[in-house]
């Protein structure tokens, strides 16, 4: 009792100091919170407009970007396409004779082939090889892209010979069995006309649909014969209202309305299914469409109070638009103020209420309050001095008795977290030392001992690899096939770290194992293609440059899958790229043909491949090294041996690239062709 008598006056002071501080407080608070909600109320229209400009601008850029990706494949398909056929007149003997049918009206709703006649001049016979050849197009590209991609309603070519070979589920001609060849002058459509006159690819305007389906928009590619001569176009439909649902179908509230843009300035009418109309005549500001007609992105309000963002699809020229009207923006704005409003009134009455309630608990809470949290402070500091075995001996059943049960729960999980802590940095420990190890053992899979080929004198080889994680997905290999001829290998697993060392690894060695069978470097990767295409869920794939090299005659035969171009220095000369058209990369698409290319080394000549690691090397400027660079680098010394020539490039590249992180593999050979003999050329 006589303890608690000398304690009274410092909790009068307490009851005081609290009593002001929570007046002053609660006054304060309720000041600057009446003040910012006036303010937020002032202002919040603007706050919105900026906010929802920025909104709008990230949501039609991510449209966009999605719309660009989207044609930017389906651009891929049809070149895939050309391709394909390009090679089918090259290598006719490759496919078998596959006849394609007239139309007939039992095919309507089913996906099928069908050929047409371009008019009464051309005669079935007269193409009849011709269309046995393609029909193999069925089920390498036509069946697969039509049954994948639901956009796609059609799938077709045109020959100057004047065939036409469409697969789609229409056959609105209604010609029977048995009857007279179908006629379809295709000779002055765009996707045939334009692809004639270019010699190039691209996406048609929209346009309505010959079968009445709606709005229609092509993409179509030139193809070559065995002559490399033009000898037709194939092309493919989608609906524009399909394209609105894939890909930029967005909720926009009332009176939203988003637009597709030609490069003619058309677009399909909100108001009107599947009609054509004039952009300008739906956005009331010049100011807008004058710059989606310039290829713009931008932000904009009309006189009419429409809101408007917009912004350009790269890979067709097209414009993508979004207007929203200003009433279904500022709808929140209202709402917002009503608020507002009523929490201004609420929060009166409820600071009136605390007021008197801060009154009368004061009083009350600072008598209990004091001496437990003096006790409980004194226990804190004790643990908190590292005593975390010891615990606070306040017992309440109130805040301050959680408040103590807290901070022996705090010492005791704080000495748990110390030996978790140790347990951790033991475990990362382990792993690091794990990983080590796997780098050495995909080092350790890559051949490093040089010279490779000890006495023999045809050659000089030398290769290094510099993952940019502790594993990578760079690779290369070069080994004899048999005593006369070398394989060599560059390639890039796509991804980094150990999923993209796992892929190398299966890919290297099914490379290997086929190239020791004796295969041409098509064949090759034919059937690795093929083999790594099966369960490869992760979509991954791998570029591939690989070449067998005769090396009593220094000719050689190149497959190119995806990969850079090397780089050749004849004798006495300086290194240059060696461009040629590639096939597609590995694991792309089961069953893909890869094209060669044939080459010839005489003595003195140096060849040099990489991965992409080296052009694409980035300073802190973010700026590439680039093929310039590494042809410079190269040609600092041409004649050097392939040991200094990578050096050469390496050095270059840690010149250019200096502190700035490693973002990818970093993979180089170099092959110095020495030869029996001086040859001269053919």
């Amino acid at each position: 009792m006589q303890m608690n008598g000398k304690r009274r006056p410092i909790r009068r002071r307490v009851v005081l100091i609290v009593l002001l501080v929570s007046l002053v407080a609660m006054t304060l608070a309720s000041g600057v919170s009446i003040v910012s909600m006036l303010s937020i109320r002032n202002t919040s229209r603007e706050a919105l407009q900026q906010q929802l400009e920025i909104n709008l601008s990230n949501t039609i850029a991510d449209k966009a970007a999605l719309a660009d990706a989207q044609f930017g494949k389906y651009r891929e398909y049809i070149n895939g396409f050309a391709t394909q056929i390009h090679d089918m007149y090259v290598h006719p003997e490759n496919y078998a004779s596959r006849e394609v049918k007239p139309p007939k009206a039992s095919n309507k709703g089913i996906l099928a082939m069908q050929r047409y006649l371009r008019d009464s001049t051309v005669t079935t016979e007269a193409v009849r090889e011709e269309m046995n050849l393609l029909g193999n197009l069925e089920d390498e590209w036509y069946a697969a892209v039509s049954q994948n991609e639901k956009v796609i309603t059609t799938v077709y070519l045109g020959t100057e010979s004047g065939l036409h070979v469409a697969y789609d589920t229409a056959s609105d001609l209604g010609v029977e069995e048995g009857s007279a060849e179908s006629h379809f002058d295709y000779s002055h459509k765009e996707w045939y006309a334009l692809a004639k006159e270019t010699g190039e690819g691209d996406f048609t305007d929209i346009y309505p649909d010959s079968y009445r389906r709606g709005l229609m928009v092509s993409v179509y590619a030139p193809f070559l014969d065995a002559k490399n001569q033009f000898a037709g176009s194939v092309s493919m439909d989608m609906l524009i209202e399909d394209i609105y649902q894939q890909i930029v179908s967005m909720d926009l509230g009332e009176g939203g309305s988003v637009y597709l843009v030609d490069e003619k300035g058309y677009t399909l009418d909100p108001n009107r299914k599947n009609q054509l109309v004039e952009i300008n005549y739906l956005i009331n500001d010049q100011t807008v469409v004058e710059a989606m007609r310039n290829g713009k992105s931008g932000f904009g309000v009309s006189d009419d109070g429409i809101y408007y963002v917009y912004a350009p699809v790269e890979s067709t020229g097209w414009m993508l638009c979004i207007g929203i009207p200003e009433s279904t923006v500022m709808s929140s704005v209202e709402a917002m103020d009503r608020n507002i409003r009523t929490a201004i009134l609420l929060f009166t009455g409820v600071f009136l209420v605390l007021l008197a309630a801060v009154v009368l608990v004061s009083l009350r809470f600072s008598k209990t309050l004091t001496d437990p949290l003096i006790a409980l402070g004194k226990d804190a500091h004790t643990i908190s001095g590292g005593n975390l075995d010891y615990r606070a001996k306040v017992q309440r059943n109130d805040e301050i008795g959680d408040l103590a049960v807290s901070f022996n729960d705090m010492a005791g999980s704080l000495k748990q977290y110390i030996a978790d802590l140790t347990r951790v940095t033991a475990e990362k420990e382990r792993i690091g030392a794990e990983l080590n190890v796997a780098t050495k053992i995909q080092a350790d899979m890559l051949p490093r001992i040089f010279p490779a080929f000890p006495g023999r004198t045809e050659i000089d080889i030398f290769a290094a690899m510099d993952p940019a994680k502790e594993v990578g997905g760079d690779f290369y290999d070069f080994f004899l096939v048999d005593d006369d001829h070398l394989c060599m290998v560059m390639a890039d697993v796509s991804g980094k770290g150990v999923p993209a060392a796992l892929f190398m690894v299966i890919a290297k060695t099914l490379i290997k194992n086929q190239a020791q069978l004796g295969k041409s470097p098509a064949e090759i990767l034919y059937n690795v293609n093929n083999q790594l295409c099966d369960g490869n869920e992760m979509e991954m794939f791998v570029t591939v440059w690989l070449a067998i090299l005769d090396m009593s005659t220094g000719k050689g035969v190149a497959a190119n899958a995806g990969h850079e171009h090397p780089a050749l220095c004849r004798k006495n000369g300086k290194y240059e790229l060696v461009e040629y058209r590639h096939s597609p990369a590995v694991a792309v698409m089961e069953e893909m043909r890869f094209k060669e290319h044939e080459f010839t080394l005489y003595p003195g000549d140096h060849l040099f491949v990489y991965t992409d690691g080296v052009p694409e090397a980035t300073n802190a400027e973010k700026e590439l090294f680039g093929s310039e660079r590494m042809l410079t680098a190269l040609n600092r010394q041409p004649d050097a041996n392939p040991r200094k020539v990578l050096k050469h490039v390496r050095q270059a590249v840690d010149d250019f690239v200096q502190d700035a992180e490693q973002f990818d593999d970093l993979t180089m050979l170099c092959l110095e062709y020495n030869g029996p003999e001086e040859k001269t050329e053919a």
